[in-house]
């Protein structure tokens, strides 16, 4: 099947070009125009409907025509000189919030197929401070708060408000909803463009370190730009057309996936590549792009497959967020995949020697450079290496224990927004700005009264963590009522988690009058409820993934024990990440733990994509075991071979995820990956994996029979000769079992 295509893909290797280029094109505006559409801010939506935030959700929807608004925000009005606010005052503000709420907001001009956000405000008076230092209006827009279209709109309502307030000589301040969200956009813009900017030249100067070429540091930049155009509306597209919602961190995190998968398979290729037309200079550029994608291909696929099956376990999660996660990155890696055996090597053949020009040191064969020493000393001292890698995983394994999870948002840029609510929370409950609910239902149809609500509105105004308790709302066909509360702590922190989940709760349910039933909602509650399901899915996801891995790696390797050897290096690797990431940010930043989305996105991450790295050097030491040589011999031609390609794909690849670092939102997930990805490039795969290879010999293919032809065992464990004085240093093709292609035959005519 590989040949085939990839036979197919250089022989119309013009055409393939082409195509992926129109697809790119047109795809990436599908997504464009679509993705906001498709993406939900709301945490509570992804939550399954039996948990009792959702249940108050759906009650508010059903019953009282509400959903959860993610652009709601709170303006603070209070006088330019500080003054109290006087009964005049306050006239005016309630006139100006009249005024604003009839002024239409007119968005920048859509572009084609886009939706127009132009709109009228929906503004009403709130509460006034205890000490008549600011009042409180409630503002409410419509959109995807993450739209930039609807964040224009916001800007021009928050002008709009300053100049009218101003001319009362008043101040505003905002805060909440769509108001933090675009502070925080535009803090984070800068650092966005320069990270972006120092990993794109992170990657084009490792390139042309290894390659000394401008071609091959410019080419798969641009070939990954145009699949992860491909990949992305294709994401889009099926969300659309399935109806699914998904989650706004959805589309940086497979930016960042294709982004480095794609540059790591391209290395791979091109190593290959350039080491084929270093054996076989009489070879064309197309013949080598089929021979060399026929040899790495198969690890591609399997390392490719193994990242869809891991992720594709996320499906089985309830936390809606996860379950869209998974089959959003596994449609992205199969577009990449399909690339990576079709326009990668359509490249290679238009490109040819082109592709390493004007360097010509590549077309001699080093056999003492570090790589070529590395694999000399792993092999032959390979009990001492792989005890020393152990330690080292252990040591970083051992910040695991004690780890808690968090659910607090850490590190967010300080903003207007910020500096508008801790103003408020100066003078009003800590929670007013974010108000909790509860949702009381009749359960036999019949109609509640208000004066039997008296009693639980006075036990939850007692209750612990309760600020302040309003009057009872009732439904229009009074079979459901809504009483809001301010909690007396911030709503996002993990105390407020366990009032609402514990006492508050527990009052809502212990006085709800009979025939009824209470349920709670609001962030503290949602995210409470979000902790248990991730929990269950945390003891869900992890075998299934596991599982499926293995299997994988059992379908390339046709081995019991090599399967297992990647399996335990990759889950000493996961265990050593999440033991450094607990250590940094639980420990010596003496935060209240990690985050809680953290661990399994980590197993999936650094799992998946740290077992590509085994899986290529693993395929090039069998290969090097097919041959009539010592297997210590084998582990070190091996490591010799891929050690560059491995190192510098692992270092893009940690480059490309410690760029979400710099974003406080997603600072662990960039830490974390990016050294597990470094600890599963350079420890694991160069390390510990061959290391273990040398020990076990060929045994590591048990029960499979070795390939090779003939017992040349060697049991000497002194450094093997380099491989120029190796006569079968150079001719792995000779010895492949499935040289029966037409090209392989060529190939083996060449070797003798």
């Amino acid at each position: 099947m590989i040949h085939k295509l990839t036979s197919f893909s250089t022989r119309h290797r013009w055409m393939m070009v082409v195509v992926w280029t129109l697809l790119a094109a047109a795809l990436s505006f599908v997504a464009k125009v679509m993705a906001y559409d498709v993406t939900d801010s709301q945490s509570g939506d992804f939550l399954p409907k039996k948990y009792d935030s959702a249940v108050a959700l759906r009650i508010a929807e059903e019953k009282f025509g509400t959903k959860p608004d993610p652009n709601a925000l709170t303006v603070l009005v209070a006088k330019d000189d500080g003054g109290r606010l006087t009964a005049g005052d306050q006239r005016r503000i309630a006139d100006t919030a009249h005024v604003l709420g009839r002024e239409r907001l007119t968005a920048p001009k859509p572009e084609p197929l886009m939706k127009d956000h132009s709109q009228t405000p929906r503004v009403a008076p709130g509460a006034v401070a205890p000490d008549k230092s600011f009042q409180l209006l409630t503002v409410s827009l419509d959109g995807n708060p993450m739209d930039p279209a609807v964040q224009d709109v916001y800007k021009e309502f928050r002008d709009s408000a300053r100049k009218e307030f101003a001319e009362s000589d008043m101040r505003v301040g905002f805060t909440g909803g769509i108001a933090s969200t675009a502070d925080n956009t535009d803090a984070e813009e800068t650092t966005g463009k320069v990270v972006g900017a120092l990993t794109m030249g992170l990657i084009v100067l490792l390139n042309v370190l290894v390659f000394r070429s401008l071609a091959a540091a410019l080419i798969p930049l641009i070939a990954v730009a145009l699949i992860g155009g491909v990949a992305s509306g294709a994401v889009v597209g099926a969300a659309k057309l399935f109806g699914i919602d998904l989650d706004p961190s959805t589309p940086s995190l497979i930016s960042v996936v294709l982004l480095g998968i794609g540059i790591d398979y391209f290395l791979f290729l091109m190593f290959r590549f350039r080491e084929h037309l270093r054996n076989h200079p009489e070879h064309d550029a197309r013949t080598a792009a089929v021979a060399t994608t026929r040899r790495v291909g198969s690890a591609i696929t399997s390392a490719a497959l193994t990242i869809v099956a891991a992720f594709a376990t996320l499906g089985f999660a309830s936390f809606g967020q996860f379950r869209v996660l998974g089959p959003a990155i596994a449609i992205s890696v199969l577009v990449m995949l399909l690339a990576s055996l079709t326009l990668m090597p359509a490249l290679l053949a238009v490109l040819g020697r082109g592709m390493f020009w004007p360097a010509r040191a590549w077309k001699k064969e080093r056999t003492d450079g570090a790589a070529a020493r590395l694999g000399r000393a792993v092999s032959a001292r390979p009990v001492r290496y792989a005890l020393g890698s152990l330690v080292l995983l252990g040591a970083l394994g051992a910040g695991a224990v004690g780890i808690k999870m968090s659910y607090d948002q850490q590190g967010l840029p300080e903003t207007a927004a910020t500096r508008t609510a801790e103003q408020i929370s100066r003078s009003l409950p800590a929670g007013v700005s974010d108000p909790h609910s509860v949702y009381v239902q009749s359960t036999d149809g019949a109609d509640i009264k208000a004066s039997s609500l008296t009693g639980m509105t006075r036990a939850l105004g007692k209750a612990e963590g309760v600020g302040e308790v309003g009057e009872p709302v009732l439904s229009k066909d009074r079979t459901a009522a809504r009483i809001d509360l301010f909690l007396s702590v911030k709503s996002d922190t993990q105390q407020a988690r366990d009032l609402v989940s514990g006492p508050i709760r527990d009052t809502a349910s212990h006085t709800a009058p009979k025939g009824t039933e209470a349920h709670v909602t609001g962030t503290a509650a949602v995210f409470a409820d979000i902790s248990t399901a991730v929990e269950k899915d945390l003891r869900l996801v992890f075998p299934v993934a596991a599982l499926l891995i293995a299997v994988i790696l059992f379908l390339l390797l046709r081995s019991l024990l090599a399967p297992l050897v990647l399996m335990l290096a990759v889950g000493l690797g996961f265990v050593a990440t999440l033991g450094a990431s607990a250590l940094v940010f639980q420990h010596a930043l003496d935060r209240p733990g990690v985050s809680f989305t953290l661990p399994l996105v980590l197993f999936l991450f650094v799992v998946a994509l740290g077992t590509d790295y085994n899986i290529l050097i693993t395929d090039r030491i069998r290969e090097e075991m097919a041959k009539p040589v010592g297997a210590r011999h084998a582990v070190a031609e091996a490591v010799r071979h891929t050690a560059p390609a491995i190192a510098t794909a692992g270092v893009v690849l940690a480059g490309s995820f410690a760029s979400l670092a710099a974003s406080p939102a997603t600072l662990e997930l960039g830490f974390a990956t990016g050294l597990g990805i470094i600890l599963s490039s350079l420890v694991l795969s160069l390390v510990l994996v061959p290391a273990l290879a040398a020990i076990l010999g060929r045994g590591l293919w048990w029960p499979r029979r070795s390939g090779r032809t003939g017992e040349h065992r060697h049991t000497s464990t002194a450094p093997p000769a380099p491989a120029h004085h190796q006569p079968y240093a150079t001719a792995a093709e000779h010895y492949q079992p499935y040289a029966t292609t037409p090209e392989h035959r060529s190939d083996h005519h060449a070797a003798r």
